[in-house]
This record gives structure tokens, sequence and C-alpha cells, in this order.
């Protein structure tokens, strides 16, 4: 029982001195990635038990034989521990970047939704408030001038369809965040559909003196959604037209490669602040004040349904500033034919 006693208190007191030790090293590199404070904790615990053996062994008076098939032993075991470590440490340290950007990602997006709500609550309230003292004003006879009148009405159709299209907005996003959102991908000509989306911006375009111009010459055969392909391009296009200068331009462009189907949509819009690109997709950003203009509509949903309905097709888009403007880019996935 002496022998025992004596054996466990040599264990304690070696592995004390190991534990102090690394406490000072852990404390030393604090500012060190998980897998490296994995593989220390490990390499201490080696540490402490093969101190605690070799000073058991040396208090028992073992033969250098023995001592050195326990130590081999005692290594073997190390080794195997801290390739343990390194790889779980390794998916410690994944997880934890993981977590990280899921929580502020979940923090943009709570950010986004209250700005969203602000947004919309003025997009809302100022038209309506229009609304009301126009149609007051007809109710009450206090506008009785033909053209005056005619002005009115065309005014209140206007912020009707104004009103209709940000409800419109807030419903495609709703069943995109919603998972609701149900494709019926076809094999669609790129080319019929962007003549589409630009006889559609070209009332708008015109208004400003911007040119459109579809500059692909082999355009390929996409599969998608007809509809949501359409409000892609419809979306990328009016969000061009509005930040374009009057009388400049915007280039659209489409190819293929081994691996997506491509298009893009460049404008003259002189380029979008740096720290803004990573955030032109969220809901409800609209950029600073260089970038929104007066005349620009909308809640600021445009581009982020371009992402979502892109995502639902398990393609990507991203934006990046070119000479004089900027450049959004759709690539969507070639399904084998």
């Amino acid at each position: 029982m002496r022998d025992i006693l004596l054996i466990g208190l040599y264990s304690l007191a070696a592995g004390a001195v190991v534990g102090l030790l690394g406490a000072a090293a852990l404390r030393a590199l604090r500012g060190r990635s998980i897998t490296v404070h994995v593989c220390v904790l490990l390499a201490i615990t080696v540490a402490a038990v093969v101190a605690g053996v070799v000073t058991v062994a040396r208090a028992m008076f073992l033969s250098a034989h023995d001592m050195q098939v326990v130590l081999v032993t005692v290594i073997a075991s190390a080794v195997v521990s801290l390739g343990l470590g390194l790889v779980f440490g390794r998916r410690l340290a994944a997880a934890a970047v993981w977590a990280a950007q899921a929580r502020e990602k979940e923090r943009r997006m709570e950010a986004g939704r209250r700005d969203l709500v602000a947004w919309v609550s003025h997009d809302l309230r100022t038209p309506l408030a229009g609304l009301r003292a126009m149609t007051e004003a007809l109710q009450d006879g206090v506008v009785a001038d033909p053209a005056t009148v005619a002005e009115y009405h065309r005014r209140i159709g206007a912020e009707t369809d104004r009103m209709s299209g940000l409800v419109d907005d807030l419903f495609e996003l709703s069943r995109i965040h919603a998972g609701a959102l149900r494709l019926t991908p076809s094999d669609l000509p790129l080319a019929d559909v962007v003549s589409d989306a630009v006889a559609a911006v070209a009332p708008l375009a015109g208004s400003r003196g911007i040119r459109v111009v579809a500059s692909g010459h082999e355009w390929p055969v996409v599969t998608a959604g007809a509809a949501e392909l359409n409000r892609i391009l419809d979306n990328l296009l009016t969000n061009s037209v509005r930040y374009t200068p009057a009388n400049g331009t915007i280039h659209i462009d489409a190819g293929q490669d081994g691996r997506a189907v491509w298009f893009a949509v460049s404008d003259s819009c002189g380029g979008i602040a740096e720290d803004d690109l990573p955030r032109v997709f969220d809901v409800a950003f609209r950029g600073t004040r260089a970038r929104t203009p007066e005349t620009a509509g909308g809640g600021g949903l445009g581009l982020a349904i371009v992402r979502g309905l892109v995502e639902a097709h398990g393609g990507q888009v991203r934006a990046h500033n070119v000479t004089g403007g900027c450049r959004f880019e759709v690539r969507l996935p070639r399904l084998p034919a």
C-alpha cells in the first residue's frame, strides 16, 4: 500500500510540473487557432504521462531495457493522440469559422429585415399620403381644370403601379425565403429572353437617353424557369437603368463554358464602393447616397430577388467594378443533354 501511495505522489508531482508549464504555454498561445490549442493540450497530456512514467520508473530502479519499452509504448500512443488531435482540431477550427460566419450572416439578415421594414414603410406611406391628397382634391372638386384632373389621374395610376410592384417584390422575396418557389425548368434561347427584357425596359431607358446594347454573338440555350429567368434579367436591367447617368450605355453579353451558361449586364454607373460590393444583393440595400439618386425607386429588393432566383437554379451571381461602371454576371449550371 505504501508503494502504491508513493507511485501516486511521484506521478502527481511530475504531472503538476508539466501541467504548470503547459498552462504557461497555453497562455502564451492564447491568440492562436483552435487547432494549435488542441494539439498543445494533447502534447501536455502526453508529456504529463511520460513524466509520471519516467519518474516512477527511476524510483523503482527499472532496467534500461524496461525503461525503453515503456517509453516506446508511450511515444507510440502520443503519436496517435497528436494525429487525432490535429485532425479534430482542424475540424473544430472549421466549425468555429462556419459558426462565426453563420452568426455574421444572421446578423446581416436581421439588420436587412429591419431596414426592409423601414424602407417599405416609407415607400408605402409616402405615395399613400399623395394618393389620399389627390383623391380628396378630386372628390371635393378642388381641382376642376381638365388638364390638372388628367394629370392627377396619371399620377394616381403611376403611384398605384409602383406600390403594386413593391408588393409583388415582397411576395416574390417571401416565396424565396420560405422555400415555396417551385421551378419548371425548360430549354430557353437566351437571345429571345434578352430581347424581351430589353423591349420591356426600353421605355424607361429611352426616357433618359440610355442605350441598351445586346453585344453577344453566339447566344446559348439555358435551362431555367421562364418566368424566373425573365425576372432576373428585368431586375438587372432596371437596376442598371436607374443608376446609369442620362445618355449612358448598358451592355448585355453572354456565353458558355464547360460548366455553366453565363450572361452579364454592364453599365456606366461610375462604379460601386468596394465596401458596398459584398452587400449589393442584401435585402433593402440601396447603396450610398451617391449611388442612390432620387429617381431610384423600389424598396431595395430587386437584386435580392435576383440572388434568390439564381441560387434557386443552383447558380451564382456576382458584381464587380469595371472601367466607368459595374458588371453583374449570372452563371447557371449547364445541364447535360
